[in-house]
């Protein structure tokens, strides 16, 4: 059930929920930009400067990011589906670039554009992957297809590389001031887990997206048990590092594509898109078992669930969130360290999981 916490993509716990956050931020616009490039391929198709077939290339870019979108859910290490997909959209602009001109085709710059949506979803080793991987397209579909015209008009090339250079370069330093303005305000600084201001978003995304897929979504909220005991014990510091080690081991129970938030205090949410009321319990029991077995040198911990679930195609956060809060206090009063479920629509049906 649970995604590897780390990948090479992903080194750090937060990254796949940004590259997966940021891919669906950038999904409309990827579709205008595609259709920006396909508008001037049709025009010059008309014009017979170049050849029909010079938009099968755009069409393979466009199939491989929609298989992505489509699998997403579904993919432990979506970070490496959507490289793949990038990847294939720079190969199949080489290939354009090779067929129209090599170094005098008039698409050589458009091998740069991709480079610019890379420092939205890769930290900085994705980023030096992809513009190497480029850089390197870049010189097959020309020096290497007319390696003579390189040679007489290197600046062709040159500045083609230049222009990859620079463009990384700025996107890079926008990027990462506009995620750290970004992250002041959506995370947890504690805990680095998304916050209320980010739940709100993600809320509104969720149930239109419910509406389209015809899929419930699962909620799930949990509260540590006893916590302020924990503080009065053994002080403020080792609270807080509990809570980051709460934090850390939610992270890497959950699927790649669910959400979790800290919204205050001991108490965190978690969002399960695409789970019923039997599935969201799977994985809050699953949770409850990873904060119980600590067995490094902090303090031993529980946390008690409350779980519920959204009719399949409507979810209506305020209403399943009260379900969720209701099933919480059943489990506190039930002796705490357990999971209560509440029936979609019957706040009243709770049953036991531990």
């Amino acid at each position: 059930m649970s995604a590897p916490a780390t990948t090479w993509l992903c080194p750090n716990p937060g990254d796949r929920e940004r590259l997966v956050d940021m891919d669906r931020r950038l999904k409309p616009q990827r579709a205008r930009a595609m259709g920006c490039l396909a508008v001037a391929l049709i025009v010059a198709a008309v014009l017979g400067r170049v050849g029909w077939w010079s938009l099968l290339p755009l069409g393979v870019a466009a199939g491989g990011f929609a298989v992505v979108e489509h699998n997403m859910a579904r993919l432990a290490r979506p970070e490496y589906g959507v490289a793949v997909a990038w990847l294939l959209a720079q190969v199949s602009i080489a290939a354009s670039v090779a067929l129209t001109g090599a170094v005098d085709s008039p698409a050589i710059a458009w091998l740069v554009l991709p480079v610019a949506t890379l420092p939205a979803r890769f930290t900085t080793r994705g980023v030096n992957a992809g513009v190497a991987a480029t850089a390197g397209l870049m010189l097959l579909a020309t020096a290497a297809v007319e390696p003579s015209a390189a040679l007489e008009r290197p600046e062709y090339v040159l500045f083609a590389l230049a222009l990859l250079a620079a463009t990384a370069v700025l996107s890079i330093a926008l990027m990462r001031s506009d995620i750290e303005h970004r992250e002041e305000a959506v995370i947890d600084p504690l805990t680095g887990m998304l916050n209320r201001a980010a739940l709100r978003d993600r809320t509104r995304e969720l149930a239109a997206q419910a509406g389209i897929n015809e899929r419930p979504v699962g909620v799930v909220v949990l509260d540590l048990d006893h916590f302020k005991q924990v503080n009065d014990d053994h002080g403020h510091g080792v609270g807080d590092a509990v809570l980051r080690d709460v934090a850390y081991r939610i992270r890497k129970e959950l699927r790649a594509y669910d959400l979790a938030y800290r919204l205050g205090g001991e108490e965190f949410l978690v969002l399960l898109p695409g789970a019923d009321v039997e599935v969201a319990v799977e994985i809050a029991e699953t949770l409850r078992v990873a904060i119980e077995q600590n067995t490094g040198s902090l303090p031993a911990c529980s946390a008690s669930f409350g779980v519920s679930a959204s009719v399949p195609g409507r979810f209506d956060y305020e209403a399943v969130f009260e379900l969720a809060d209701r099933a919480l206090y059943a489990a506190k009063a039930a002796g705490r360290n357990t999971v209560r479920a509440s029936t979609q629509g019957a706040a009243a049906g709770m049953a036991a999981v531990n």
